[in-house]
Parts: structure tokens; sequence; C-alpha cells
């Protein structure tokens, strides 16, 4: 789970953790109001939407009189925000925040987040603060200094003390940094984050470290620990689809390909999305209906599928163990009575009644499903169904 900016700066406040002033407003004229509260020659107004790269796309702008955070507010409100996060179609921007602006000496990247190859969580800085961080790992991965934390002895200040000097801090500044990392660490333990980052980090002409950015995303396994933190969900920010499936116990995430997957078990679901690319074919969601699935879940997974508009074939992987492979083949029958399926749905049903299942579909007499061999040849067919490479 991802919130926004001004959120996770009030967790940040709370931890301690220094931010300049700000406020989370909803029109230009609040946005007025809150600088003249805050002050200052120079403000930020920053549109507030779940995806990274705001600023290269127009929704972070800088403004140093009160009719200009006006304008900005104006301009930011209402757009159709489009960074490399977002995707082509944009976010639209319903809430911005106004920020004081800081006297800024260096800027700096830091970050928390797992590390799945060694289990731990790990601290990384930069001297590359403002900078796209995937960037900089990909071209200068030694301008990024990392330190894996054991979990049973949590951050210690040898490793503070290690990060300080790789990113060229001086003694008198490193007590600052010390207080910083150690209380967001803490951060990151308590509210069982996935990820915490922060982008720039700014060093203060007067030596005091402010975080100019905030970004968190939450586990979503511990959230029933963290009622706070779902209040802070905002579900205009997340897919309706991916919404609608969560409300029949369906894992679904869309994709930008042609070829629809509903497969049982994420593993599985994996290996699917693989070999349709490996087929030179581009999978258009990832959808589980898990070991539960019944003939009502099924067709309602074929409903969300084919509210994607680029969906030109369903490619059904069902291995039959926990769930029944003849419940799959109804639920399949079920789909095309109550929702216009008009691609070609390709199946492969493995595994605990698999041949009651086929029965039903081939008694069924629907041509546009073509049953597959195995899963190599259910992905071609699915490939080709949907336009072929």
């Amino acid at each position: 789970m991802k919130i926004h900016e001004y959120q996770a700066k009030e967790l940040f406040a709370k931890y301690g953790i220094p931010i300049p002033a700000g406020k989370m407003i909803h029109n230009s004229e609040e946005a007025m109001e809150t600088a003249k509260e805050i002050g200052g020659g120079i403000w930020a107004v920053k549109a507030q939407i779940h995806a990274g790269g705001r600023g290269k796309g127009g929704g972070v702008k800088l403004a140093r009189t009160i009719t200009e955070v006006k304008e900005h507010a104006e301009s930011i409100l209402g757009m159709n925000l489009i960074t490399a996060q977002t995707g082509a179609e944009g976010q639209l921007v319903r809430k911005i925040y106004i920020e004081g602006g800081v006297d800024i000496a260096k800027e700096f990247y830091m970050g928390m987040v797992l590390d799945r190859a060694t289990e731990v969580p790990v601290m990384m800085v930069s001297t590359e603060g403002g900078m796209e961080i995937e960037k900089v790992a990909a071209e200068t991965p030694e301008k990024i200094v990392k330190v894996s934390i054991d979990p049973l002895y949590g951050l210690q200040a040898f490793q503070i003390m290690e990060m300080g000097y790789k990113i060229g801090l001086h003694k008198k500044e490193m007590k600052e940094f010390y207080q910083f990392a150690k209380k967001l660490y803490e951060l990151y333990i308590d509210m069982d984050a996935s990820i915490v980052e922060i982008n720039p980090l700014v060093l203060t002409t007067d030596d005091k470290f402010v975080a100019l950015d905030a970004k968190i995303a939450f586990d979503d396994n511990a959230l029933y620990r963290h009622p706070a933190i779902v209040e802070m969900r905002d579900f205009s920010e997340e897919e309706p689809a991916e919404l609608e499936a969560d409300k029949y116990g369906l894992s679904y995430v869309k994709l930008d390909g042609n070829v629809g997957c509903m497969v049982n078990g994420a593993g599985l679901a994996m290996s699917t999305m693989d070999i349709i690319k490996h087929e030179g074919g581009n999978p258009a969601n990832f959808l589980d209906v898990g070991g539960a699935a019944s003939a009502v879940t099924v067709a309602k997974g074929f409903e969300i599928i084919l509210k994607d508009p680029n969906v030109k074939a369903i490619f059904v992987n069902i291995f039959g163990g926990i769930v029944r492979c003849d419940r799959i083949a109804n639920g399949i029958l079920e789909a095309t009575k109550v929702t216009n399926v008009t691609v070609p749905i390709i199946v492969r049903l493995d595994g605990t009644n698999s041949d009651e299942a086929s029965e039903i579909l081939e008694n069924a007499h629907l041509n546009n499903i073509i049953p597959a061999k195995d899963l190599a040849d259910g992905a071609k067919l699915a490939v080709e169904a949907a336009g072929g490479r």
C-alpha cells in the first residue's frame, strides 16, 4: 500500500524526522493562504499522486511570490500528470502540497528497503540526491552506499558512521546524520514499511538534515496491525479493476499487454506470463483466482479481464490441486452467459477433475474456446490468437 508525500511527511514528523513546513490543500485559494502561513520567500507546489518523477512531468514547481503559488496551484490541480511510473495514461491530480523552501547546501538520496536476496533490511545513501536512483544504480552503482542490517541487532552506530564518511560528511555533520538515520530505521521497522525513500535528503546551510521529499509503501500483509495507516489509503489512486478483484478474493494486477491470464497460484501465474513472453507475446494482467475459486469468482475474473480493451485473447491455465478443474470449466461457461466474451479463450486444465472439465467444455459447443495440450501449447495458441508475435 502506498501513501502520498504529505501523509509520509506526517509520519516523519511523528518520528522526529525534520521536514519543511507544509500543508495539503485542494484549491488555489487554500494554496495562497497556506503560503502566507508558512512565510518565507520561496515555496514548492507539489502534485500529490502515487508515482515518482512528478517534477519531470510538470507536477512540482517553485514559486517566489504568492501570485505564483496561486498560478502553479491552478495549473497543477486537475492536470493529467504523466510520469515514467504512471504510464502513458497518466494520473489525475486531485490535491497538492504547499511547502516552504529551505537553504540547500548539499543534496543526497536516502532510502530503506528489504533485500530479498539476503532477507534483511538495507539502508542506502548516495551523493546523487535529486537524480533517479534507478539510473544511478544502473550507470554508477559505486555512488550508492549500502549497509545490511541484522534485524536482531538493528542499525548500528558503526554502520551509520560508515555511510556518513563514504558520502563525504564532516565530523560536525555526522551527529545530525546519525540521529536522522536512527529515526528513519525506527519508522521503517515500526510501521512494517516495504520501502522508505527520501529524494532528495538535503543538508541545509546551517548543517541540518531535512527530508525534502518522502515516499513510503507498506507491507499489505501487516496492515492489520496499523489501522491508522489503512485510513490513509487513497482509493482514487488505485486501479479500479484491482479494487474490484480484491472484493472477490482475486489477486489482479493490470499490465500493458494483450493476452489476458487467468491462473491459480502466484508461481504458476508468473510462469505463465514468462512463457507468454517467451512465445513473443505480452501478458495483459496477472490474475490469480486462488485455491478457493468457484464458478462465480471465475466468472468475475473474466469480467475484470475483459474490461481491459487491450485484451485480444485469454489464456486460462489451471492446475487442479486444491481448486477443481470442473469448477473452473463451469466458471468459464458462466462467464460466457453473463459477460459478452468476444475474444478467443485458450484453456489448459490439468489435475483434479480435469477429465470432467474437458467434458463440460466439449458439451458446451462454444466456438471461441480452444483447448490446449499443455502449458507451452497454450501459450503459443494464446499469443497467436491475440495477433501473433
